[in-house]
């Protein structure tokens, strides 16, 4: 089979042996993929990824030498089934699923394996138990977008939001336009939208971000206090700190860039009590003034992944129309096409998901 192989920091188009389904496991045809930030990150950043992983103890691992074939945010096609495969999901049926084959002495998550290879390759071998059937005629490109989806269904369920809440999305990256796709959904609002992309602030309004800013021009504090303070609020005053008088409706970051520095910068200028969701993955070490933090009682929360729940719950919404990400996709290619598409998300100024499609 064709498929991208990632080795020695290059991406190769290369001819592969077709994968081989095992016990409980499916032979899929890739239909759509997204290229994932994390893919762009464990390109550049491989071996301080995989470093920290195996330091912090999480099971994502796989040998870069041999090479790895990317890719876990797809929609296939069911080719053939494993042996003692149920065989629930006939062949022929569209699938999304959770990047995982778990077993009882190994995790390996699709995409980055030397075992499983990714939607980067014309064919994937995935666990049975994890696969979600595609409803109706949901496009594929569109029910490709589950899985970046989920993970900001997830980061907005772990906000634990009452609905008072006036969200600020830092970064309008395909996981920033996620979250606010998934806060509107929900119903929250209004949301604060922030990023130094025209383009990327174009798509957050067709997201359905209430107010959007370009922090070169204003400060989104300054737009969120228009929104969710009294008039004559002092952000910096101290009633503000002591939270004495009139006071705003409460203030949560979205975190959605994963620069250094960034969350440093939301601690030193979001309102106090401000509760900070860290969605985007910083691969580089980073700081913040624990004495800045302190007085304002800032809370900070790293959200990650999601459950099988919001997987298929997401999945659902975009299916049947509660969920419109479609703006997300803003390029389709080929595989030969994606060792280029790499070279321009590293200036992602004009894009936010790419998507492969795979003939």
């Amino acid at each position: 089979m064709k498929a991208v192989v990632m080795r020695d920091r290059s991406l190769q188009v290369e001819q592969l042996d077709a994968p081989v389904p095992g016990a409980g496991e499916v032979l899929v045809k890739t239909l759509a993929c997204g290229i994932c930030g994390s893919d762009l990150h464990m390109f550049h950043h491989c071996g301080n990824v995989l470093s920290a992983f195996a330091t912090a103890k999480i099971p994502v691992s796989f040998d870069p030498k041999p090479g790895v074939v990317f890719g876990h945010e797809y929609c296939a096609e069911i080719l053939d089934h494993g042996p003692g495969a149920s065989k629930q999901l006939k062949v022929g049926t569209r699938v999304v699923s959770l990047p995982f084959v778990v077993g009882a002495d190994r995790f390996d998550h699709i995409g980055f394996s030397n075992r499983y290879p990714g939607g980067y390759g014309e064919q994937m071998v995935l666990a049975e138990q994890m696969l979600i059937p595609v409803p109706g005629d949901l496009p594929s490109d569109v029910a490709a977008l589950t899985e970046p989806l989920a993970v900001a269904m997830h980061a907005v369920n772990r906000a634990q939001l009452t609905g008072d809440e006036v969200p600020v999305v830092v970064g309008c990256g395909p996981i920033g336009l996620a979250v606010i796709a998934i806060l509107k959904a929900k119903g929250i609002g209004p949301v604060v939208a922030s990023d130094f992309s025209s383009a990327r602030r174009q798509l957050a309004e067709q997201l359905g971000a209430d107010v959007v800013v370009n922090p070169a021009e204003q400060s989104p504090w300054s737009s969120w206090l228009q929104v969710a303070a009294p008039t004559d609020f002092d952000i910096d005053g101290p009633m503000a700190l002591l939270g004495i008088g009139p006071q705003p409706r409460p203030c949560v970051v979205f975190e959605c860039v994963g620069v250094p520095g960034v969350m440093q910068q939301i601690i030193q200028h979001a309102p106090p009590r401000s509760r900070v969701m860290i969605v985007g993955m910083c691969m580089e070490r980073d700081s913040f003034e624990p004495l800045m933090a302190l007085p304002k009682e800032v809370s900070i929360q790293f959200t990650f992944g999601y459950s099988t729940e919001e997987f298929g719950s997401t999945l659902h919404a975009l299916a049947d129309g509660k969920l419109n990400a479609q703006p997300m996709i803003t390029r389709h290619i080929g595989l030969e096409q994606v060792p280029a598409a790499f070279d321009s998300l590293a200036q992602p100024e004009d894009q936010a998901k790419i998507m492969i499609v795979v003939n």
